[in-house]
């Protein structure tokens, strides 16, 4: 048995200059590049042979902006959702490379497993999947937007894929108005991974969450965009 999709749309291009890891800022919108970057997701999203009924949106300008014309394209009303902004990070408002070389910054840099410049990444985690479980839920039929941010895009995608969640921030597949697609899937007890250690042995039938697509509607786009100020 197999859920309507949840689609996890990541922003488009910010307007952003100097170079700010900008976070949760204010003031941070979308470049003309970013809104034809937006633009290109609705049309990808609007072009699929499914029904979309649900448009949800984090709170941030960037994100409310991207999901202007996926409101227009599909006919839906956006909806605000907190859980899946952008995470907190200490380094918001710095040039990253300057704040790199201040001492007083090394030691929110010790521990990147965390990590502990910013939110913790099982909490982004949980906030993720719950919104994601949500989405699901929300609609009787039809699939579900998520426009969000890359990193907590892209915990959903480590977390979905049993992978850890340290990573080099460099390499995230979570190009600016990519398109990551969850299905939530019944599987049998045997199709389920090992338990871990102490934790109950499933014997029924279990509802999962699984990737089931990438695209980057705007990779044609992508040469001339500059994406630094995600955190």
């Amino acid at each position: 048995m197999v859920a309507s999709q949840v689609h996890l749309v990541r922003h488009g291009e910010v307007f952003n200059p100097d170079g700010i890891l900008y976070g949760r800022l204010p003031g941070f919108g979308l470049s003309k590049l970013g809104h034809r970057m937006a633009s290109a997701a609705a049309d990808d999203l609007a072009s699929r042979d499914r029904s979309m009924t649900g448009l949800r949106v984090s709170p941030l300008q960037r994100t409310r902006e991207s999901a202007a014309p996926i409101a227009t394209a599909l006919g839906l009303t956006p909806e605000i959702d907190d859980r899946i902004i952008e995470p907190t990070n200490h380094f918001e408002g710095t040039v990253m490379r300057r704040a790199l070389r201040n001492p007083v910054n090394w030691p929110y840099l010790v521990n990147p497993v965390r990590p502990t410049w910013g939110e913790a990444y099982k909490r982004i985690e949980k906030r993720m999947l719950a919104a994601v479980d949500d989405a699901f839920d929300s609609v009787d039929e039809g699939d579900v937007v998520l426009v969000s941010h890359q990193l907590p895009i892209w915990v959903t995608h480590l977390s979905v894929s049993g992978e850890r969640f340290w990573h080099d921030p460099r390499k995230r597949r979570c190009a600016l108005s990519s398109i990551t697609t969850f299905e939530r899937t019944l599987f049998q007890p045997s199709e389920l991974p090992p338990a871990p250690p102490g934790a109950p042995v499933p014997t029924e039938p279990m509802l999962r969450i699984v990737e089931v697509g990438y695209v980057e509607p705007a990779a044609s786009l992508s040469a001339t965009a500059t994406d630094v100020g995600a955190v």
